[in-house]
């Protein structure tokens, strides 16, 4: 799915989307307080949203405050929120914030569910996502879609478990601040870097936190994926004290090329993993079989193999 369709699935609940678009088969009688076809507030993650020429997003979000038992609701899923051409553009982190003491049981949210359609992934505009942390001591998944404007402070969490960025271009101050966070829990790390074009400048040695294996004493899967550098990515994965502990490697989405399966392959056994994720590759027909070959018990995706023979090469997702 991707960021081509709103996600149906997050913290393992449905999602119910609050302000459906009219005539949509999601849509619900949200008008009233007691608004009928709403699921309990505890059995969805909830979609929170508008769209063009729609309600504002600040108006949307205090009708769902109104129309749904907020202080049962422990998944939230932020849509649309307008964008700094419109006249109604909110900050959703802002909003959340200071709503904060109505969502008591809140452990999981996604801020930019947004697809394409609504806003490219480079378009979507954030700001400091910092307090959402502060706000919301009990977060036990976090994720973010979208970049420009992003910023983030080291955080502190005994709870957070799961942190996730889908971007095109993701700011190495961020990916600093996220490397000097204290999150002894974090399990699970996922980093879409993207390209330069797009404000993705983390080099290799803004990695070393995540590679030393010291800092997130709890992380089991790591996610370094959608670079332009995935090659020198690659080589510094393959010698990186932080793999043995893994359970499952994503270096996917990225401009993946013989060089730097030819590291993997030269470093480090990775026979321990329970899955490598490689998809959207550059790499020969004949590596692909030597990567497959040398981790027999391992799932390994390789799939979306693109051309490598030295023509145009692209990152999964980017503009």
């Amino acid at each position: 799915m991707g960021v081509y369709q709103h996600l149906e699935e997050f913290a393992g609940l449905p999602v119910a989307i609050f302000n459906a678009e009219p005539g949509s088969d999601d849509e619900f009688d949200t008008g009233s307080a007691k608004a009928d076809g709403l699921p309990a507030a505890a059995e969805a993650a909830w979609h929170v949203g508008t769209f063009f020429d729609d309600e504002p997003f600040a108006d949307v979000f205090q009708r769902f405050l109104a129309t749904v038992d907020t202080t049962e609701v422990t998944a939230l899923v932020i849509g649309y929120w307008g964008a700094s051409y419109d006249d109604n553009v909110a900050d959703p982190a802002a909003l959340l914030a200071e709503s904060a003491a109505s969502f008591p049981k809140l452990r999981s949210l996604f801020l930019g569910d947004i697809t394409g359609e609504e806003s490219e992934i480079s378009w979507i505009e954030h700001s400091d996502i910092s307090p959402l942390f502060t706000a919301f001591p009990g977060l036990e998944r976090f994720e973010v879609r979208g970049s420009q404007g992003l910023s983030l402070d080291p955080i502190r969490s005994e709870r957070l478990t799961a942190l996730r960025f889908e971007s095109g271009g993701l700011p190495a101050a961020v990916v600093r601040a996220v490397g000097a966070s204290d999150l002894p829990n974090l399990e699970h790390l996922d980093l879409w870097l993207g390209e330069e074009n797009y404000g993705g400048d983390a080099t290799v040695a803004d990695l070393a936190p995540f590679l030393g294996g010291e800092r997130f004493p709890a992380l089991r899967h790591l996610g370094l994926e959608d670079s332009e550098i995935q090659d020198e990515i690659a080589a510094a994965v393959a010698g990186a004290p932080i793999v043995a502990r893994l359970e499952s490697l994503s270096l996917a989405m990225g401009i993946l090329t013989d060089q730097g399966a030819e590291a993997l392959l030269s470093g480090q056994p990775l026979t321990h993993l329970r899955k490598l994720d490689l998809h959207h590759h550059f790499l020969s027909d004949a590596m692909v079989e030597r990567v497959r070959i040398a981790l027999p018990g391992v799932d390994v995706d390789l799939d979306d193999q693109e051309k490598p023979d030295g023509e145009w090469q692209y990152i999964a997702v980017s503009e």
